[in-house]
């Protein structure tokens, strides 16, 4: 879990406020990326299942009447077609949520999904999308991690 550790601290140096949660960022492309997530799916759930990577998170979209807003779960279980977890962070804009909370959230619902193998990132479309956001030296040496 050490290495979300690390991606939680990056978006927490780009996140300095609540309002800082909607990022200029492509929306088409943020849409496609969340496709890709969801079509390559069953790459994910094959290697939660062999328990083969040090961390396997998926991302949910909680919803409620403040808005929309997109969590990484962490400690990640699949049964079902349903992936359950804990929320792995503090809501800025949803109120109904709390961090370690567990919550469920069906495959095709899911935002997108990441693990780690060593240093390397697989998965974490969404996450190449916000690189743009992140200070260039951040973006940069995360998307050397990046696997594609």
């Amino acid at each position: 879990m050490e290495e979300l550790g690390e991606l939680e601290k990056i978006e927490d140096s780009v996140e300095q406020a609540p309002d800082t949660l909607v990022r200029e960022y492509g929306e088409d492309a943020m849409g496609k990326a969340i496709v890709i997530a969801r079509e390559k799916v069953d790459e994910f759930i094959k290697v939660l299942g062999e328990e083969s990577a040090s961390s396997c998170v998926v991302k949910a979209p909680i919803t409620d009447e403040n808005g929309t807003e997109h969590f990484w779960l962490t400690d990640v279980s699949y049964k079902d077609g349903v992936f359950t977890g804990a929320i792995g962070n503090d809501p800025g804009l949803v109120k109904h949520v709390k961090y370690g909370q567990s919550w469920s959230v069906k495959k095709d619902e899911i935002s997108d999904w990441m693990y780690f193998r060593g240093e390397k990132i697989h998965g974490g479309f969404t996450l190449e999308v916000l690189l743009d956001t992140y200070p260039k030296e951040k973006a940069d040496a995360l998307r050397e991690k990046l696997v594609r």
